[in-house]
């Protein structure tokens, strides 16, 4: 009975393209839809019920590990249609979960909208490129087409290392290994020291989040690897504070100089509903140049934001400007820019002002060149 259910319950999330699908005890089955939380027009679930859903589609090490911490994640495959990453939890002592889906097909860079300068920089033979955002921001989609350009365009050795792993990549021009962090391997620190002894070109870190991890990654970056890596970082210049903020003040001031040396760029993002339905996201992009490594080597970062304002040629927006630039073009509301913006009160005067006609000929050309 529970698999007949599970299998409705996540056709339905592949037919009306939903992103997640929550259950809980004491209400029906909850999609996320364009943003907004939408229940299931069936009946409330039971604690027996979401047990029941729960075992049908667990692996046996998963359902241990819930049973010892309360909660676990894995991934799995509904047939040919998508793949789900579930993360399983107990509340008030019953089982809640959520399962977000993957879907099947790539989007291309320019789909995604993601910046021109992208494709150039993960061409580089080596260096780290972060990716960094909120969760549900949409990194792990950004890194998914990435991957896939490269893997259509050029002939590497990519490794990837997912806890768990979310898309799947067939090989095409380029041999695609892909590790999940508790199946494959035990760690990320771990993983990652392996990943350098196996001859790869490009290496992807799903989550960068310890000091063995981050200071691995950036080893690696600096050994003639593009070493792709995310964090839960808003903007550029709090990505570069946190991972030098990661290691002990001793430390610090030569991470600096290898972050400056080994850092490509830093593409942060957020994801806002579109007024006629869907979602579309904002890019903020850093691209690390001779003058951008300075101040991340001085200590500087403070100066990012107004380089990245004044960095157009080499390809760099502010999340604010494209934030606006959505709004100017009518794409979102004012509330939804204002909310995800990184400094809310300049934001919310800049469009006052166009509101007003009263933005100077300077600032709208600024926008128009976007």
């Amino acid at each position: 009975m529970a698999f007949l259910q599970i299998d409705k319950l996540l056709q339905t999330v592949v037919n009306q393209k939903v992103s997640d699908l929550h259950i809980t005890t004491g209400q029906p089955p909850v999609v996320r839809k364009g943003g907004h939380m939408v229940r299931l027009d069936t009946k409330s679930m039971e604690a027996d019920d979401t047990v029941s859903l729960m075992k049908s589609i667990t692996p046996e090490r998963n359902q241990q590990e819930l049973q010892e911490k309360g909660g676990t994640d894995f991934g799995f495959a509904f047939g040919d249609l998508a793949r789900f990453r579930v993360a399983v939890f107990k509340q008030r002592g019953h089982i809640g979960m959520v399962l977000r889906r993957i879907p099947n097909e790539f989007l291309t860079p320019e789909q995604l909208g993601l910046p021109a300068v992208v494709k150039e920089l993960i061409n580089r033979p080596r260096g780290l490129f972060l990716v960094t955002g909120p969760t549900g921001s949409g990194k792990t989609t950004s890194l998914a087409s990435m991957i896939n350009y490269l893997n259509e365009t050029v002939d590497h050795h990519i490794i990837t290392l997912e806890d768990p792993i979310e898309y799947y990549h067939q090989h095409k021009k380029c041999t695609i290994n892909q590790r999940e962090i508790g199946v494959d391997v035990p760690n990320f620190p771990e993983a990652l020291r392996r990943a350098l002894r196996m001859d790869p070109d490009v290496i992807l870190v799903g989550e960068m989040r310890d000091l063995d991890t981050i200071s691995s990654a950036i080893t690696a970056a600096e050994t003639g690897h593009v070493v792709f890596g995310t964090l839960h970082t808003s903007g550029a210049e709090g990505t570069v504070n946190r991972i030098i903020d990661v290691f002990p003040t001793n430390q610090q001031e030569q991470i600096r100089t290898q972050l400056s040396t080994a850092i490509l760029g830093v593409l942060s993002q957020a994801l806002l509903p579109k007024k006629n339905g869907g979602m579309v996201a904002a890019y903020e992009m850093l691209v690390v140049t001779p003058a951008i490594a300075n101040l991340i080597r001085e200590n500087k970062t403070y100066r990012i934001p107004s380089s990245i304002q004044t960095g157009k040629k080499y390809g760099m927006q502010l999340l604010d400007e494209a934030l606006f630039n959505l709004w100017k073009n009518g794409l979102c509301e004012e509330r939804d820019c204002i909310v995800r913006s990184n400094a809310p009160g300049e934001l919310t005067q800049k469009i006052a002002l166009a509101k007003k006609g009263l933005l100077s000929d300077e600032e709208e050309e600024e926008e128009e060149e976007d």
